[in-house]
């Protein structure tokens, strides 16, 4: 969910739908002093996780909202600064991704119970949740990193997506350990396992700066990450 002021009163939201994908919506007089307008935008925060009646007309880019409530209430994410980060983090990777407003159901129950997940989670999953997110989106986009990583073919190729066994003649690619951990990382399908992930602070760095590399090299204009930096500062070196 991304959030921009319109006039005095209003804001207009931008937010990944399970229907319809991503719409933006305009959400008149929630700017205001009254009781009633402040609690109605403590629930369009990032990475809220909203029940909502929607008016929609597939021949208007913006849209109406009828109705809307916390379909989940985080215990922790909108409190603790580290969780709040990885939230952040995952929306604006999201959010770079998804260019067009279609529905992909698959996708929005993954980063669903990805949030919810990482608002129980213990520190040591919490580290990891951002390399986790990072690697395993792709699968629902439609440019996964292949798993075929061995002995032999041990040096991640950024630029085509695969292991191989001989350095490629561009820059963008990893070798062990980084390769290795990428490699753990992708076939790792529960979150929990993350705990089991021991990487310092100083590899985690350079893991996420090497898979927005990646993402920049598959998608247009995909630019640079704006949470990222808060992320790797704030995030636990366990």
């Amino acid at each position: 969910m991304r959030t921009v002021k319109y006039g005095e009163t209003s804001i207009i939201i931008t937010i990944f739908t399970e229907l319809f994908g991503i719409q933006s919506y305009l959400i008149n007089g929630v700017r205001t002093a009254a009781k009633k307008s402040a609690g109605k935008i403590n629930l369009f925060q990032p990475a809220a996780v909203l029940q909502l009646v929607v008016y929609h007309n597939e021949l208007k880019n913006l849209q109406r909202i009828r109705e809307s409530g916390w379909h989940y209430m985080y215990q922790n994410i909108f409190f603790n600064v580290t969780k709040n980060a990885v939230a952040l983090y995952i929306i604006e990777l999201l959010l770079k991704c998804l260019k067009q407003p279609e529905p992909n159901t698959e996708l929005f129950l993954f980063t669903e119970d990805i949030l919810m997940r990482l608002d129980e989670s213990s520190d040591a999953e919490m580290a990891n949740y951002p390399l986790f997110f990072a690697l395993h989106l792709p699968a629902f986009l439609g440019f996964r990193i292949d798993d075929n990583y061995s002995d032999k073919n041990n040096i991640l190729d950024l630029q085509e997506g695969n292991f191989v066994e001989e350095r490629p003649t561009h820059l963008h690619f990893l070798e062990e350990p980084y390769s290795g951990a990428t490699a753990h990382l992708l076939r790792i399908m529960q979150t929990h396992e993350l705990q089991q992930v021991r990487l310092n602070k100083e590899t985690r760095r350079l893991l996420l700066n090497a898979y927005q590399n990646y993402y920049a090299l598959q998608i247009q204009d995909f630019g640079i990450m704006k949470s990222l930096p808060v992320l790797q500062t704030v995030i636990s070196g366990q």
